[in-house]
C-alpha cells in the first residue's frame, strides 16, 4: 500500500521543491486536474480498505493491523477531500456574494 504524502503529492503535482531551492518551477497541471487525481487516489485508498477487508473476511488475510491500517488512511483521506470541498464551496459562495 502506498502512504499518503502531502509533500510528495505538491512536489509532483505542483512543482513545488521542498530542498530549499527557491527557483520557482511552472505548475504542471491545473487545479481540476490535481482536483481529479486527488479523488482517485482517494478512490483507489476506499477500494483497497475494501479489498482488504473482504480479504480480511475470507480468510485470506490474518493480520488485522494491516486492515485496520488501510481502512484509517482511507477514512482519513476521505474525511480531507470533504474538507477541501467544503473550503471550495465556501470560496464559490463568497465570490458569488461579491458586489460588482
Amino acid at each position: 500500500m502506498q502512504d499518503i504524502s502531502i509533500k510528495n503529492l505538491f512536489q509532483s503535482q505542483a512543482g513545488i521543491n521542498f530542498t530549499g531551492n527557491q527557483t520557482p518551477q511552472p505548475p504542471t497541471a491545473s487545479f481540476g486536474e490535481m482536483l481529479q487525481q486527488s479523488i482517485n487516489q482517494v478512490n483507489r485508498l476506499q477500494q483497497e480498505a475494501d479489498a482488504s477487508i473482504n480479504d480480511l473476511a475470507a480468510g485470506k488475510q490474518t493480520d488485522i493491523h494491516q486492515t485496520m491500517i488501510a481502512v484509517e488512511k482511507a477514512e482519513v483521506s476521505f474525511e480531507l477531500l470533504m474538507q477541501i470541498r467544503n473550503k471550495v464551496i465556501a470560496a464559490y459562495e463568497s465570490i458569488m456574494r461579491t458586489q460588482v
